[in-house]
């Protein structure tokens, strides 16, 4: 928001401060600045000077001689602008001044142009007569400069030789660029910054005196107004002007325009943009005699319109866009922008003034759709105060009398249902002491807010907050208004209040941790890969025509056909790395994820999908399936499920090798895969080497996980060993031994140790040996080994229904 600080002082007169004191106490009041520009920056020396008499240069067809009176004294200076005349009143810049830029309005050096007494073709000139350009302004805005020559100023406005050109001008001026946050809709204004420098600088402030005009004749007699969608438009205002009278606007009006970057055009089309840049306020004009049947209805138009706007441009429309109608068709896009057939011309006669609100989210949405933002638009997607249209209104009417621009129509058409409800706030000033760690007395709170217009009930104890300040809303809001004016600077430093409490992650966090760095010291390094894969995914990893892993969601806006769906299965984006690290000629790769899967309860979509967390562990190289199921048990061991995990032998995952892949069980509960990867999903992948992965559904793990640890002593009675060297067939696996030999081992049995299985020679064809180391030991006694040799027999008898048998 740009703000003239001229502008500012004309509603806080009694501001007094220099341009930095201002940005600093504004900033310090909540009101960021950006930017200060000084609109006389580099002008030094300029005064209004009258030409007295003109001579031709003797040297110099295109030269002329001046003498100028600059009030004390009489200068010599020679120009080559053809526009001087004798009693020509100009700006001049003496010896020793400086100006702004060059005469073709280049870009200004940062410490202007220094003017010295010099000679033109052996004549002496002791200053400069400037251009607007010199001056560091344009055209555009002061459209009374020539194109190229001299700024002369009117002597209407009454300056004479010696006054200050720049101030003449109105460039003793400077703008501040405020941020504003996009709840802060009344500082949108220059009321609203107005306010906000009143309160911070304790000045009065003085909104504009609006006073109702107005013939004897009644508005809804030229124009009626129906609002069939009170929810997008809260409020609808609307005044004729008859007898319109197009003219430049006054100077006054041109230079705050100006000042803002808005070009001057005329008087109607300058009152419009003065009361959106005063109030907030947008406004729109229509040639009434445009406006079929004299009526305006405003409602939604229909999906698939199409609708040409005042740049000419065709715009489509939908049923959520907003339009302003008459009794045929559309005339303008609520809020946005109006249409070509409503163009205001200069031959209009009678004009319609129109100042609504519409809902902020709608004209957001609406603009971003058909592809179209304006000034109007961008005030109205804030959410204006329905209470302001009708004043600003009144305003701009008072305007157009006051410029002889036309003649005001009685009355006004308000359509205006629901009025907005006094927002009231309970007064809780410990409250807001507490929560800022201030002290601050009650009647200064007051204060505070009577410079803010905030009401009080007393008999209530409520504050009364006014409809402008919709950011207002409870009691945390209150206190930010005392801070703001208390001063941030000056709230003390407090240490926090509140009940001590031992931070700490989350469970499933702390699993996770655990994960990660079981996986990290094992020399995996962890990735993130994408959520969005293609429908060629399943078919690289063999995954059958009818299996439910291929029901996933499809993306409504994807980027392409290979990120068209989200993953059911954690496998894909790991393979790819993997992959890429072969391709790159990297020998010895592990990776892992995190990550989820996103498993629809049904499609099309009913409800949000079911999204499990997944580890995925994935290596080539140096490594075996062994090697990858010793880290998962390590990670097993450090998550407290040791004894509770089960690998079982399976066929089931077509990505993976039939006679290398097992499940895995966590407490009987099926919790994820292990195995190597298919070769022909190898190839799939462009990888001519064995992989190994292994993928765990972490939700169930984080269940089944404890950290809780029992300290146990150093055991006190030494422990038995025994060795078993048994024979089975090929087809038994060794985990169907251990589970037998923890059944029936008892609380004696200490741990269990597989170190050798051989298969050779000695051993019968089909058959393989399995050599375990067992221990036992009582925590409280010696064994003996009677009490070892019946443990012993009770696993061997139980062995044998397996056809396992001792070694001889």
């Amino acid at each position: 928001m740009n703000t003239p600080i001229s502008w500012i002082k004309a509603y806080v007169p009694d501001l007094d401060c220099t341009v930095q004191e201002y940005v600093d106490k504004m900033t310090l009041s909540g009101s960021h600045v950006e930017n200060a520009v000084y609109l006389d920056k580099n002008l030094e020396k300029i005064v209004v000077g009258r030409i007295e008499k003109i001579e031709k240069h003797p040297d110099a067809d295109k030269l002329v001689i001046c003498q100028v009176n600059v009030g004390a004294e009489e200068v010599q200076i020679v120009t080559g602008a053809s526009n001087v005349f004798k009693g020509a009143l100009v700006p001049v810049v003496l010896d020793g001044g400086c100006v702004a830029g060059g005469h073709d309005g280049s870009p200004n050096p940062e410490n202007g142009i220094k003017i010295k007494k010099g000679k033109l073709r052996g004549v002496p000139s002791y200053g400069m007569m400037c251009s607007i350009e010199e001056l560091g302004s344009t055209r555009d805005m002061y459209p009374e400069s020539p194109e190229d020559g001299i700024y002369i100023f009117d002597e209407s406005r009454g300056v004479k030789p010696g006054d200050d050109a720049v101030a003449a001008l109105g460039l003793r001026d400077a703008v501040v660029e405020f941020e504003i946050t996009s709840n802060r809709v009344d500082c949108f204004s220059m009321i609203g910054m107005a306010r906000e420098a009143a309160a911070t600088f304790e000045k009065p402030f003085y909104a504009p005196e609006v006073k109702v005009v107005g013939n004897d004749e009644r508005t809804k007699d030229y124009i009626s107004v129906e609002v069939e969608d009170t929810e997008l438009c809260p409020r609808y205002t609307a005044r004729i002007v008859k007898n319109i009278k197009l003219a430049p606007s006054p100077e006054w009006m041109q230079r705050r325009l100006a000042a803002m970057g808005i070009r001057p055009i005329n008087n109607i089309v300058d009152i419009t943009n003065y009361v959106m840049e005063e109030y907030g306020q947008p406004m729109h004009a229509y040639d009434l005699d445009k406006i079929r049947g004299h009526k305006i209805v405003v409602k939604r138009a229909n999906d698939g319109d199409v609708y040409t706007t005042l740049d000419g441009q065709e715009r489509k429309l939908d049923k959520d866009v907003l339009m302003i109608n008459d009794a045929e068709g559309p005339v303008g896009i609520a809020g946005i922008m109006g249409g070509e057939n409503s163009m205001v011309t200069d031959d209009i006669q009678t004009m319609l003034f129109e100042a609504a609100t519409f809902d902020g989210t709608n004209i957001r949405l609406s603009s971003k759709r058909i592809g179209l933002r304006t000034d109007a638009s961008g005030k109205f997607e804030k959410g204006l105060d329905p209470e302001n249209a009708l004043e600003a209104i009144n305003r701009a009417c008072q305007l157009v009398e006051q410029l002889g621009a036309g003649e005001v129509v009685g009355g006004v058409v308000d359509v205006y249902p629901n009025p907005v409800e006094e927002v009231k706030i309970p007064f809780e000033p410990a409250k807001y002491n507490k929560l800022l760690g201030t002290d601050v007395s009650e009647e200064k709170m007051m204060e505070y807010f009577a410079r803010l217009e905030i009401g009080y009930d007393k008999e209530t104890n409520m504050l009364l907050i006014p409809s402008f300040r919709q950011d207002l809303r409870c009691s945390a809001d209150i206190a930010e208004e005392v801070a703001r004016f208390f001063g941030y600077d000056n709230i003390p430093t407090t240490l926090p209040h509140g009940e001590a409490t031992a931070g700490k992650k989350s469970f499933s966090a702390r699993v996770e941790d655990v994960v990660m760095n079981i996986a990290e010291q094992n020399g995996f390094c962890g990735g993130m890969c994408y959520s969005f894969e293609g429908p060629k995914v399943f078919d690289k990893l063999l995954l059958p025509d009818n299996d439910p892993l291929r029901q996933a969601i499809v993306i409504a806006n994807p980027l392409g056909e290979d990120y068209s769906i989200m993953r059911t299965v954690e496998l894909n984006g790991i393979l790819t790395s993997l992959a890429g690290n072969y391709n790159h000629r990297n020998k010895n790769v592990r990776l892992y994820e995190i990550g989820n899967v996103y498993l629809p309860k049904a499609l099309p979509l009913t409800e949000l999908p079911e999204e499990r967390k997944r580890l995925t562990l994935g290596m080539y190289g140096e490594c075996d399936f062994f090697l990858l199921k010793g880290v998962l048990e390590e990670m097993f061991l450090k998550l407290g499920l040791e004894g509770k995990v089960d690998f079982e032998p399976s066929q089931e995952k077509p990505f993976l090798h039939p006679g290398r892949q097992a499940l895995i069980y966590v407490g009987g509960t099926y919790a994820g895969f292990i195995g190597q990867v298919h070769p022909e999903v190898c190839e799939n992948y462009d990888m001519k080497c064995e992989a190994y992965v292994a993928g765990i559904d972490l939700p169930v793990i984080t269940e089944k996980a404890t950290f809780d640890r029992k300290y146990e002593g150093v055991a006190k009675y030494p422990a038995v060993n025994r060795d078993l060297s048994l024979v089975m067939k090929k087809e038994v696996f060794v985990g169907s031994l251990e589970k037998v030999m923890k059944e029936k081992g008892g609380k004696l049995l200490e741990s269990i140790q597989l170190f050798d299985v051989y298969e050779g020679s000695q051993i019968e064809e089909g058959y393989k040996s399995v050599a375990f180391s067992l221990v036992f030991r009582s925590p409280e006694r010696s064994l003996e080994a009677a009490e070892i040799n019946k443990i012993v027999d009770k696993i061997l008898k139980e062995l044998e229904k397996m056809g396992v048998e001792l070694r001889a």
